[in-house]
């Protein structure tokens, strides 16, 4: 890649951090993105740069990712997003007279449904970490507090110790473009984290002080990675065979609560969505359960 094009790419993205204060998991995938398609530029038209780019180009860059990379219409619609991200920024900077993804259509995305846990299953991976040591204490603590607030794992792995109010069972959230939201953490959450912070986490520091909430056995922060790896073990352990994903709890989190009839306005706030929209894939999943409840229960299901 051009340097041109690789400090085009880099002044994107800074400008994003320092604007919208974006995360570096959001601003590696725009950056991942982009590069993507420079490479692309460089072997089928290497005179043109980032800036120069027609529209023509950019549907033909989209043909080559789903029929050589077999890419999803999710992944095109993502990459597609990352260079309207950038023209957008381009036009607004007086960097280029026009958008060329501007008349470009998104790919059509076929509505999909979160994978969720019922009830049940929730309890059996809640029981799954053996508390009688100071891993597994702290796993239970980590568990309930996802599935009693929604949280994303990031925000989870990411909580320090004076984010948590156990007088008032709330924790203070930064979530995406570090905005910060209020959650209540429920009394059997707040109890087990409780536990763990008095009995496990000076155990696992070894009386030395930190500000990160959940400690690895290394006396480190715990990671994305080796909490997801952590859940994986536990519902193999509890039996549970429906394909999860890192946000099964938090889908979880929400299902239930409208299941049980919570507003869907309150479920937004608490999970952090800028957009009723997105929360509302949860009406989907409930209804969906009463269908598959009826065809279960009902004589003519």
């Amino acid at each position: 890649m051009s340097t041109v094009n690789r400090q085009l790419i880099d002044q994107f993205c800074d400008s994003l951090w320092l604007e919208e204060g974006l995360s570096q998991n959001t601003l590696d995938s725009y950056r991942r993105d982009l590069i993507q398609f420079q490479n692309w530029l460089d072997n089928q038209h290497p005179t043109v740069l980032l800036n120069q780019v027609k529209a023509e180009q950019i549907e033909a860059w989209l043909s080559f990712l789903f029929l050589s990379k077999h890419s999803s219409a999710r992944s095109s619609a993502r990459a597609l997003s990352s260079l309207r991200r950038y023209y957008r920024r381009a036009v607004r900077d007086g960097v280029m007279s026009a958008d060329p993804t501007l008349n470009i259509d998104s790919p059509k995305l076929p509505r999909s449904l979160p994978n969720s846990l019922s009830e049940a299953q929730v309890e059996e991976l809640l029981n799954a970490p053996n508390v009688k040591t100071e891993l597994g204490l702290r796993d239970r603590a980590m568990l309930e507090l996802l599935y009693a607030s929604g949280l994303r794992v990031s925000e989870l792995v990411g909580l320090t110790l004076a984010r948590v109010s156990f007088d008032t069972g709330v924790v203070r959230v930064f979530g995406k473009g570090s905005k910060e939201r209020l959650v209540p953490m429920g009394m059997e959450a707040n109890d087990w984290c409780q536990r763990y912070v008095n009995e496990a986490r000076p155990q696992l520091l070894k009386h030395r002080p930190h500000e990160t909430l959940f400690i690895n056995h290394r006396q480190e922060p715990m990671t994305r990675q080796g909490f997801w790896y952590l859940i994986k073990q536990y519902a193999k352990k509890a039996g549970i065979m429906t394909p999860l994903s890192p946000h099964t709890l938090r889908h979880a989190f929400a299902t239930h609560l409208v299941n049980h009839g919570a507003d869907l306005r309150v479920v937004q706030l608490l999970l952090g969505h800028a957009d009723i929209s997105t929360t509302q894939i949860y009406t989907h999943v409930a209804r969906e359960r009463l269908r598959q409840i009826h065809e279960q229960h009902h004589p003519r299901g």
